[in-house]
């Protein structure tokens, strides 16, 4: 159907609802820009979202990138950044694809519906026009032959009346005769004017109008058209990035899938394996033997009993890492540069990466070197290419930094060496386990603390049966007076054995004594199963030192103690 045909005489409604069908595309822009602006803030938070929980850049991060569900999720974190991306490639392609073209088509249905109404009204106008005219002939031809029948009636009249002069009857014959050929003027003019009016208002209701009204529903319908084509653009948009979002969701699924319990569990024991051997079984010692030691010599016992009397004072004295227990804690990917602060099995990793590392910076500069090296050699041969003294300077920095690396692996494979000959044997764990059973009135063994902590909050480091000592020292005869104010309550101890230092012990806390490595001390207190050993360097130099750090000689004769080795 047409409108110009069917409704013809509707131009006031058509007016009406082109209008409104205007509004609507108006407001369906505005409902896709408010739409793009949501994409644009979910993308927003989405991106701040996985900003905020990506792995800080410090040392934990490292160490969190060992296990499996830390890699997974940090999978997870960058797929969720690519989804966020996705929804802004939404936003945009709604901004360009929809609501830019949109604003730009309204602009222009909105200047030729203006022009197509304008020229609807001028057709209107110029019918209106030739009706008042059509009306005013009619009116006027009216008027004439109402003048012509009154004039021929007076005409009669007079004609009729026998007192009237016949220059009288004469000028009123010629008054209606004139009043009869204006009449006869008017009807011609109005039949002529009437004629044309038909004429111009067929051509306007089957011509103009309908032409007018029929580019008013092209219109119409090119927008519904093109209200379809974005609507269906808007699903398209979505349509467009679903196989990415799912490529993000499918990186999501993989790495969830790539979690690996048991390979995390096992991470758990290369991350905090110390390398020390549990400690062995406490023995008895039988004080109602015969050949007992003097408790109140050699015994930590003794020295507690002694110190009831005391203040508390006296006990925090004699063991200041008990006090500061909290703050001794093991902090990996930190402390001195041969890495001499963590246990035995973890310094052997972290040198053994160091190594690697080095390594490979090592290589990727014997590459640049034989790049460098080509590019020189092609320059020699073809001199027009460049200069080839000018690859020298870079060629000897390769050379200087090389050297340095080396020399920094040789260092740490030093430092590697000496921690793999310290490592304990399976042959050491066995024959020290034997040796405990034979003897039935020493006391623990040296290693039998080592995974405690020492007064400086380093990890102990165990002993091997190659670091040995063989010498001898004659032990004092005589006592000493009190050493400090910490020994202020005990009488001084007898010597029962000597030692030799196997590892440095700076020795800061109270209660303990530095000693040197290969330094030779003489034993005073056997470890009563808390991993230190009370020893002494001279007459006033006396202190805890740990068991691990030092090589025990007991004295055969020393109250039945027997020699570890």
């Amino acid at each position: 159907m047409s409108w110009g045909t069917e409704l013809w005489d509707q131009f006031d409604n058509l007016e009406k609802h082109t209008q409104w069908g205007i509004e609507f595309a108006e407001k369906y822009t505005k409902f896709v820009k408010e739409r793009s602006e949501i994409e644009i803030n979910y993308a927003k938070q989405i991106r701040n979202l996985s900003k905020k929980y990506q792995p800080k850049k410090n040392s934990r991060e490292e160490e969190e990138s060992k296990y499996t569900f830390c890699r997974a999720f940090l999978v997870t974190l960058n797929e969720l950044n690519d989804y966020a991306g996705q929804h802004e490639v939404i936003a945009e392609n709604l901004t360009s694809q929809i609501i830019t073209e949109l604003a730009r088509y309204l602009q222009e249905l909105k200047t030729e519906r203006k022009s197509h109404f304008h020229d609807g009204r001028k057709a209107q106008q110029q019918i209106e026009s030739s009706w008042k005219q059509l009306e005013s002939c009619k009116r006027r031809f009216e008027r004439d032959c109402k003048e012509a029948d009154r004039a021929q009636q007076y005409f009669e009249k007079m004609d009729a009346d026998i007192n009237v002069t016949k220059a009288d009857v004469e000028k009123a014959r010629q008054q209606a005769q004139m009043r009869h050929q204006m009449a006869s003027d008017s009807k011609s003019d109005y039949s002529a004017y009437l004629q044309k009016f038909n004429q111009e208002q067929n051509e306007h209701y089957y011509t103009v109008i309908p032409n007018i009204f029929q580019k008013l529903q092209d219109m119409e319908e090119k927008r519904i058209e093109r209200l379809g084509v974005c609507m269906k653009t808007f699903a398209d948009v979505d349509r467009q990035v679903l196989p990415i979002v799912g490529k993000c969701l499918d990186g999501m699924t993989k790495a969830a899938e790539s979690i690996e319990p048991k390979t995390d569990s096992n991470q758990v024991v290369e991350s905090y394996k110390s390398g020390f051997e549990a400690p062995g079984d406490v023995e008895f010692e039988d004080y109602g033997q015969a050949m007992k030691r003097t408790v109140s010599e050699t015994s930590l016992s003794n020295s507690r009993e002694g110190k009831d009397k005391s203040t508390s004072k006296s006990k925090g004295k004699l063991w200041p890492f008990i006090k500061n227990k909290n703050k001794l804690s093991l902090k990996l990917g930190s402390g001195p540069e041969d890495f001499s602060h963590l246990p035995p099995e973890q310094r052997r990793k972290k040198l053994q990466g160091k190594i690697d590392e080095l390594n490979k910076d090592i290589q990727k500069e014997m590459d640049q070197r034989d790049a460098l090296t080509k590019m020189k050699d092609v320059y020699i041969k073809n001199p027009q290419m460049g200069d080839p003294t000018s690859v020298d300077p870079r060629l000897t920095e390769i050379g200087q930094t090389i050297e340095k690396l080396q020399s920094e692996v040789q260092k740490f494979e030093g430092w590697l060496a000496e921690v793999e000959e310290r490592m304990p044997s399976k042959s050491d764990t066995h024959r020290r386990s034997g040796l405990y059973e034979t003897q039935n009135n020493t006391a623990v063994s040296n290693n039998c603390a080592q995974n405690r902590e020492s007064p400086d909050g380093s990890y102990t480091e165990e002993q091997t049966s190659e670091t040995q000592v063989k010498a001898t020292i004659n032990p004092p005869t005589t006592s000493t007076p009190d050493i400090d104010d910490e020994f202020d309550d005990e009488e001084t101890l007898p010597t029962i054995g000597t030692c030799k230092a196997l590892y440095p012990f700076e020795g800061h806390n109270e209660g303990t004594i530095a000693v040197a490595e290969g330094e030779l001390l003489f034993v005073i207190e056997e470890d009563k199963g808390d991993g230190w050993t009370r020893v002494r360097r001279s007459e006033d130099d006396e202190g805890y030192v740990p068991t691990s750090y030092i090589e025990v000689i007991l004295e055969t004769n020393a109250k039945g103690a027997m020699t570890y080795i």
